[in-house]
């Protein structure tokens, strides 16, 4: 493979504009140069994320594997082209299977949490909520221009798979869950609970 490339800047996005994949410039500003930012911010943080796991950790993988389909949804966006997609229904099908393996070894979450427990649980729980803000600016710009729709329902899964990674991080090592302690509630602080029936989950 040759080299990508020879100089690190080019003068050429001075004056506020960006080149796209398919040859295209576009304001730095534009919708879809927004979503571009919040995909690299996002794997960004899983990179982060990885950092905090140590040597031989089993999410290493699987947080490695995300990191290489969240550059392909980036390619996506890149070229904006209708025809040319990366994250398929398989991409979305595997990622769905390994958010239901692990939420089955939880148990069930009867009230709402905080992030923390420790550094790894809140660098995941960080990622999710940048994971959501990726989804909006995804679904705002594919309310004017082409969007590979399964990559918005990969980001959707990826948030909710986020989710799950903090909850089992938190529980590591003896460690558990921060729970949200409502203002006015006379109950002593504590990490584990089930003060409410609800089900609360991480979003839609």
């Amino acid at each position: 493979m040759g080299n990508r490339l020879t100089r690190l800047y080019t003068r050429k996005g001075d004056k506020g504009t960006t080149g796209l994949a398919n040859g295209s410039h576009v304001a730095k500003t534009h919708p879809r140069i927004e979503a571009l930012g919040e995909v690299d911010e996002l794997n960004c943080l899983i990179g982060l994320l990885i950092a905090d796991l140590s040597e031989g950790d089993s999410l290493k993988t699987d947080l490695q594997k995300i990191q290489n389909e969240l550059f392909d949804l980036g390619g996506e966006l890149a070229v904006a082209d209708p025809n040319y997609t990366v994250i398929d229904a398989a991409v979305l099908e595997s990622i769905e299977e390994q958010l239901d393996l692990l939420n089955e070894t939880l148990p069930p979450l009867k009230e709402f949490i905080l992030p923390g427990g420790n550094r790894p649980a809140a660098s995941a729980h960080l990622a999710r909520a940048v994971c959501r803000r990726t989804e909006r600016r995804l679904v705002e710009l594919a309310a004017s221009d082409t969007v590979n729709p399964l990559s918005i329902a990969y980001i959707n899964r990826l948030s909710d798979l986020l989710f799950v990674h903090a909850r089992l991080l938190a529980r590591r090592d003896g460690g558990s869950e921060v729970l949200w302690q409502p203002r006015g509630a006379h109950t002593t602080p504590t990490s584990e609970g089930t003060a409410h029936d609800e089900n609360p989950t991480s979003g839609d």
